[in-house]
Parts: structure tokens; C-alpha cells; sequence
């Protein structure tokens, strides 16, 4: 199979709700694989400030007033949407010179990121504006002044300023918690895959289930975007460090505060464990993983693994088994079946790769692949910019500055040897600081040592054995709910990890006053709040129920019988619940006591309304404490209060969490914790 030439395209921007063509007739963007030109690109006469402004002020409170379930839902019909189209954007993607498999983890991986925040934010986020922060921080003995760390969506515009290897999923990656958090989006992709971000921009905008403008586009230079950002604005950069610390470094960024993160070069390294010998599920699966983190992609990966890090007594067999693998890695024309690797972005690209290898040679020899004899088994080796796959080895790791300094940003990875763990962990860390590492060994001593000996350089380390194998997604994959940065040359930043990523879009505000008052800005029933008594809380649906509605029980005599009944009935005969003198001993108590189980169950005989109604389920209780011994003859009583309502969108329920505190005779609280329950939106006479 083979991509048809068509004539090239002009990209527009789309900024201000409308799509538009720069003043200039642009720059050609060539196909990787043929040269041929796919695009022209160019943003010159864009009103940047305007864009920005549009974002603010228009775009921004429309987000802003949808609750997080109502953004997740969105989000998760746009993933959806997306994913119906997907092949139009497979046959864009040959042209960016992914295979593909390439194409599978930018196009799939980026609307399934996408799609994972959507799932997250519905079970992770209530169904509110606002995020609550800890719990509350009681400020006076008698509850009058309390105060609450919350989150809100800052009142600025994201702007995401990508590279130009993942032209989808690294948008929709930084889109998905913006959008969740509520802020809209600028998106500036690197002019070389500019085209298919493009696309995707079109298509997301012809689905109309954003609010206009939520998502910019620019196609081209940024100009003087960010002369025009403000306190309430983010930058998000994914490229070179060099450019990152510029645009870090831009007066506007600085004197504003701007929130900036920065995803930059990364050397980033693989560890054979000393027990992986030859012959080992271990060190077939590390072979295995090097050979596709130097191909995936074309090596085009600011995860991939630069530096291989291996026992110096394997070395020799390990660059037998990689050499024999990238020997056998079909290089050609990406659409094609049977290739395994495309060619590098542009014919630039390649070169820059090139100078990068004779760098590296000044400390590590090439013994595999050669960069300036391309071999390929499709297309035209001159014309698309192919590069085999290079392996090379330098026998002094330690002095070989280059190898911990040069990123050869492409299908090239360094063996290093080491003679023990330490050196191993020292030479991982000789990066600078790096997204990702990993080690594989079937040791857990070695696993321990070698995760917490990198942990402080890395944003993520991954443990590769034989039990994990099979479900392992490999050490170059971010995933939604792990963090994706890392310290030092790594640029210092973090993105995804979950809701981690969409708070980084809020702001974080500690509120203080009474607690009538804040409950009220909250949405949370706190202690100190009003509260309101009469019909017992669960014969109210959620049309009828209120924050702070409360239930006072009766109370019930705890007995000996009790006791001893639960503890035969359960099989919890713990001592202290059975042997006095046993439990006289125990430094907490002074006779035998109550076990905490029966606390809870007791308590819910006393606030459970037996009656069919409203309340559907209970689904478990949250942050369940202990507090006062319970001993015979004790005398429970609970206070039931409604603290959160969280309907849910799409379904005819909702939450409810319901603070729960258990009391004794002389008012001492015995347990303290959340009731949590499904309660119907509508009951009838309810």
C-alpha cells in the first residue's frame, strides 16, 4: 500500500471562533517518506492578543459554568467522535513518517488519554465547579472560624506549545485536563506534523460539542503570543531544552508568574539487572524493549531509551541479540505492510541525527547500523529521510561525557557497561534528570535498590520482569494517570498523573470564615454549619434533600452479651474483646471493650430507615476512625448529617456523603466517619 500525491493543502488557524489563513502564502511541509510537499504553513497576520482575549473572556466563563461531570461528558462524546475518524487520520499520519503501529500510539494513544480523563473526571471529580482541597483546618475551639483549602479553574487560557513527533496525542494529552479543569486552549503544534494536528483540530470543531473557541489552533509562528499572557495563563512547552528555557525565560512569562511546563530533552537509560543473565525471560524481554524504544517511532520519542545500561560481563551477548534484532528491522515507506520503521520527520531532522551520532563517536564506537549507508526495503533512500537503526558502545562509561550529554533524537541507543549496581544507578543518573527509566531484573532486591537509587532523576522508573510481561505497557508509554516529566535537563515539569494534571489548571485558595459560610461557597456540609431536623434525611430524595439535613438517634446500650455474641458470631475473639485481664494490660484500655465493627453496626441500626425509599445503596464508608474505647454499659448515639450531594449526570442517582459521628454517655465521640450512599433523584412521595 502507498499514500496517493495530492496537491498541498493551506493550513489556517483557527483563532476567535473561525478558521483563517495567514497573510504569506507559507512554508512547505514535506512528506518524510517521499519529500513531496503535503502543506503550507504560515500565521503571519494573526491577532494574537485578540485570541487570547477570546479565550478569556468569551470562551472561558461558557467552561467555567459546566460542572466536572458535564466537561467529562465532553470530553468522553469527543473521544468518541474522534475515534470514529480515526483512519482519516491514519492516512494523514504516513506522511509524518509513522508506521502504523507509530500512528496507533499518537492517534489511539491520544484520543484514549482523552477518553481516560473522561472516565476519570465522572469517577474521581463530584459534580460541582469547585474541587475541595483536605479536609478543614478548625481554626477556634468552638467551630466559629474554620477554614478550607479549595481549587478553582483560573480564569486564563492554556497554552500548549508541542513538538513535532506526536502531533496528536501530544495535544490531547494537554487538552483533556485543561478541558476538564475548565480552562479553553491554545494550541501552537511544531510546524513539521503541523498537518495533522490540523485535521484533528477540524474535525473536533465540526463535531460542535465544545464550546466555540475552547480550543485554538495555531498554524505557524506564535509571533507575539506571549507578549500578551498573564498571571492567570499557563504555558505548556514540549521540545528542546533550549528553546524551552527562552520561552521560561520570556519577560512576560517571568513578570506575570506565569505557571510554565517545560517537557525537554531526556537521556533517559535502561538497566539490566546483574541476576538477568543470558538465557533469562529478563534478558530476552530487555533486548526486546531496547530494540522497540530505538524504533518505535523511528526513535522519535522523548521517552526512548538513549542509554543502555547492562552487566560489563553481558555486554557482549546483549549486543549480539540487539544487533541481530535491528539487523532484521524493515525500514521503508510507512504505509507499506511488513515495515517496521519509517523514516525520521525531515530530511533536517535526519541530518541533525547524523551530527548528533559523530558527536557521540567522540566517546562510544558504532557497533551496529551505520547512519550515512541507508539501507531501506521500500522507497526512495536519498528522498525520504531513512535512517537504520545505530547502536553503539563506550567500554568507559564514566568518562564518556557525550553519552550522558548528546541526545540523538532518533533511532540511537549507547551500551554501557557496569561492574556493579551502584555504577549502574550512578551511570542512570549521570542524565541530569530524565522522564523515565527502567529496570529489569526478577530480584526484588535489585528492583528496591535500583527504583529508589533513581527515583530523584526520573519522573517515572519501571520494573520489567517475567510476572508483568505480558500486561507491562513498556517503558516509553505515558499513561493518563501517571505522572509524565521529570527533574533536571528533563524540564522540571509534570504533566497527566491523573486529576494531578487537571489541577495543575486550578488555582489552590485556602478560605477562611465561619462555617455556615463556608459550607456555602464549598458545597460541603462542615462542622460548626447550620443544620436543619424533622423527617428522618433518608425518606428524602435528592429533589427534596439538603446539605446539613441531620438525624439525632436514640441510644442503645452497649452489654457484655453484646459483645461476646459479635465476637462468636464474626469469629473476631480478639483478646482484648474477651479476656479482661488480657485487655487490662493493653496500654489503650481499661477493661474489655467493644470491638469497633460492632460500633459501626450498631450505629447503622440506629440511623438506617428500614423502609423502601429513596436511599438505593450503601456503597462504603470513607476515612473510618476509632477514637474513644467502648466499654459494657456505654450508651451509643448517632448524629447523622447530609455533607456533600453529588448528583449524577447520566444516571437517576446520585451520592450523598453523610457525616457520621458515634457519641457515648458523656458525649465523647467513640467514631467518626463518612457514610457513603446512592440515593434516588426522584422518589415518589419522597
Amino acid at each position: 500500500m502507498t499514500t496517493l500525491a495530492r496537491a498541498p493543502r493551506r493550513l489556517e488557524s483557527y483563532v476567535c471562533g473561525s478558521w483563517t489563513a495567514g497573510a504569506k502564502e507559507g512554508q512547505p511541509l514535506l512528506d518524510a517518506a517521499t519529500g513531496e510537499t503535503v502543506a503550507l504553513i504560515d500565521s503571519t497576520g494573526l491577532d494574537f492578543a485578540a485570541a487570547l482575549a477570546y479565550g478569556r473572556e468569551v470562551v472561558g466563563p461558557k467552561l467555567r459554568a459546566l460542572s466536572f461531570h458535564e466537561r467529562a461528558g465532553l470530553l468522553k462524546a469527543l473521544g468518541t467522535a474522534l475515534m470514529e475518524r480515526k483512519e482519516e487520520f491514519y492516512a494523514e499520519s504516513f506522511h509524518t513518517g509513522a508506521t502504523r503501529a507509530d500512528g496507533w500510539v499518537d492517534i489511539e494513544g491520544g484520543i484514549g488519554t482523552m477518553l481516560s480523563y473522561a472516565s476519570k473526571g465522572r469517577r474521581e471529580l463530584p459534580n460541582t465547579r469547585v474541587l475541595i482541597d483536605g479536609p478543614v483546618e478548625p481554626l477556634s475551639r468552638d467551630n466559629s472560624f474554620s477554614a478550607q483549602h479549595i481549587l478553582t479553574p483560573l480564569q486564563g487560557v492554556a497554552v500548549h506549545i508541542n513538538a513535532f513527533n506526536f502531533p496528536v496525542w501530544g495535544m490531547l494529552e494537554k487538552v483533556a485536563p485543561a478541558l476538564l479543569a475548565g480552562v479553553p486552549c491554545v494550541v501552537k503544534p511544531a510546524s513539521q506534523t503541523a498537518y495533522l494536528t490540523e485535521l484533528v483540530v477540524r474535525r473536533i470543531v465540526e463535531t460542535g460539542l465544545l464550546p466555540e473557541g475552547a480550543l485554538q489552533l495555531i498554524s505557524g509562528s506564535v509571533g507575539d503570543l506571549l507578549d500578551h499572557v498573564t498571571g492567570q495563563d499557563v504555558v505548556t512547552f514540549t521540545g528542546s531544552a533550549g528553546t524551552g528555557r527562552k520561552l521560561k525565560a520570556h519577560p512576560a512569562v517571568v513578570a506575570n508568574s506565569v505557571r510554565f511546563t517545560m517537557e525537554a530533552d531526556s537521556l533517559n537509560a535502561s538497566i539490566l539487572g546483574p541476576d538477568a543473565v543470558p538465557g533469562t525471560p529478563e534478558f530476552d524481554l530487555f533486548v526486546k524493549e531496547v530494540v522497540r524504544e530505538m524504533t518505535v517511532k523511528a526513535g522519535q520519542k522523548c521517552t526512548a531509551i538513549r542509554r543502555v545500561i547492562a552487566p560489563r560481563a553481558h555486554v557482549q551477548a546483549l549486543v549480539e541479540a540487539l544487533r541481530g534484532r535491528l539487523d532484521r528491522t524493515a525500514v521503508g515507506l510507512p504505509a507499506e505492510e511488513g515495515i517496521r520503521m519509517g523514516p525520521l520527520a525531515s530530511l533536517g531532522q535526519r541530518e541533525e541525527v547524523r551530527a548528533r551520532i559523530r558527536e557521540l563517536q567522540a566517546d562510544a564506537e558504532i557497533v551496529a547500523g551505520d547512519p550515512d549507508d541507508v539501507r531501506v526495503a521500500s522507497g526512495d533512500a536519498e528522498k525520504g529521510a531513512f535512517l537504520n537503526p545505530v547502536l553503539l558502545y563506550a567500554d568507559r562509561p564514566f568518562e564518556a561525557a557525550a553519552v550522558h550529554d548528546v541526545e540523538a533524537f532518533g533511532p540511537v541507543s549507547t551500551v554501557l557497561p557496569y561492574d556493579t549496581l551502584d555504577e549502574a544507578v550512578a551511570l542512570a543518573r549521570k542524565g541530569k534528570g530524565s522522564l523515565v527509566a527502567s529496570v529489569f531484573t526478577d530480584d526484588p532486591a535489585v528492583a528496591e535498590e535500583v527504583a529508589i537509587g533513581t527515583a530523584p532523576f526520573h519522573g517515572r522508573v519501571l520494573i520489567g520482569n517475567r510476572a508483568s510481561a505480558k500486561s507491562s505497557t513498556g517503558h516509553g508509554s505515558p499513561l493518563a494517570g501517571l505522572v509524565h516529566g521529570g527533574p533536571g535537563r528533563a524540564g522540571g515539569g509534570e504533566e497527566l498523573g491523573g486529576m494531578r494534571g487537571v489541577t495543575h489548571y486550578m488555582q489552590r485558595t485556602a478560605v477562611q470564615g465561619a462555617p455556615r459560610l463556608l459550607s456555602a461557597v464549598t458545597g460541603r456540609w462542615i462542622e460548626g454549619a447550620e443544620v436543619q431536623q424533622g423527617i428522618h434525611p433518608f425518606r428524602k430524595s435528592l429533589a427534596k434533600l439538603k446539605i446539613g439535613d441531620q438525624l439525632v438517634t436514640e441510644r442503645r446500650t452497649v452489654t457484655q452479651d453484646d459483645v461476646e455474641h459479635f465476637a462468636h458470631f464474626t469469629g473476631d475473639t480478639f483478646y482484648a474483646h474477651m479476656n479482661e485481664e488480657a485487655a487490662k494490660a493493653n496500654p489503650f484500655f481499661d477493661g474489655r471493650v467493644a470491638h469497633g465493627y460492632l460500633i459501626a453496626s450498631f450505629a447503622a441500626g440506629l440511623f438506617v430507615d428500614p423502609a423502601p425509599g429513596p436511599v438505593l445503596a450503601n456503597y462504603g464508608v470513607d476515612n473510618l476512625r476509632f477514637l474513644t474505647p467502648v466499654y459494657f454499659g456505654d450508651s451509643l448515639q448517632v448524629r447523622l448529617t447530609c455533607k456533600e450531594i453529588n448528583p449524577r449526570a447520566t444516571a437517576e442517582h446520585g451520592e450523598v456523603r453523610w457525616d457520621c459521628q458515634v457519641t457515648n454517655q458523656n458525649d465523647a465521640v467513640v467514631a467518626q466517619y463518612d457514610v457513603l450512599t446512592m440515593v434516588a433523584k426522584d422518589w415518589p412521595q419522597a
